[in-house]
């Protein structure tokens, strides 16, 4: 495991989809260009209950999307939005040294193309983002029909198992370990959930029926404004991430 070289006081993990955007990509892809909602719901509570894994169930769904990749992204671009408090989040961070990483089980190229439309190609630079990729199929292009595929960051039951890039900080020795939030919304973030100091888990997703079920400190949230206020106030000292986890907060 690689040691950060540089370890800030605060730092801020979050998901991509559903997360940050206010749709999943991958979801509306597969909806829309693929096998269908019904099947992707089932497919999901299947992960939920531990009977397939999540990497499985995804490159099934994304293996039913056979448009290009080009257009696939400008699908996206056009219906997918950011939460509209993301922004203003992401520049008090900015500001403030509260480093972002983005942990994603989606695709590398996406994530950038969707950042760029919304922050700018500066900001994304800002921005860590780890993360799934995307390759070519053998004798295609990547743009041509059935041309793309996953690829997924590790051989793990996840695709990304997101908990290995958190206890690159979480192992440190006391001293030195940062304050360590995760916001996430669903099946992807479960590797992730029992991570860091303070959970953030999106208001009637399957990630809180998980920590539920696991019995998982959370804070519910619907945007990020909620999470802005709570951060603010945490970096500030007006409050400590063990208070602001005890019960589930609506917002």
């Amino acid at each position: 495991m690689t040691i950060p070289s540089a370890v800030p006081k605060f730092i801020f993990f979050t998901d991509f989809d559903g997360t940050i955007t206010q749709r999943d990509s991958n979801d509306y892809m597969t909806d829309t260009l693929g096998f269908g909602a019904d099947r992707r719901l089932a497919l999901g509570e299947k992960v939920l209950n531990g009977h397939v894994s999540f990497r499985d169930a995804f490159a099934e769904m994304l293996d039913s999307i056979t448009a290009p990749y080009d257009q696939c992204t400008e699908h996206l671009l056009d219906h997918v939005e950011l939460d509209p408090y993301f922004q203003e989040f992401f520049t008090w961070c900015r500001g403030n040294d509260v480093p972002i990483v983005v942990l994603s089980g989606g695709m590398k190229p996406i994530i950038k193309a969707l950042l760029k439309k919304f922050l700018g190609d500066d900001e994304v630079e800002w921005l860590q983002i780890v993360s799934n990729d995307v390759a070519a199929r053998e004798g295609k292009g990547i743009n041509e029909e059935g041309g793309w595929r996953i690829t997924f960051l590790d051989d793990s039951p996840h695709g990304h198992d997101k908990s290995v890039e958190i206890r690159k900080y979480s192992s440190l020795p006391e001293g030195q370990r940062p304050t360590m939030f995760y916001a996430g919304d669903g099946i992807s973030d479960l590797s992730a959930a029992k991570e860091t100091d303070l959970l953030f888990a999106k208001a009637g997703k399957d990630l809180v029926t998980y920590c539920e079920r696991q019995d998982v400190p959370f804070v519910t949230f619907k945007d990020f404004s909620s999470i802005l206020a709570t951060v603010k106030n945490i970096v500030a000292g007006e409050t400590s991430c063990s208070a602001e986890a005890k019960g589930r907060l609506e917002h």
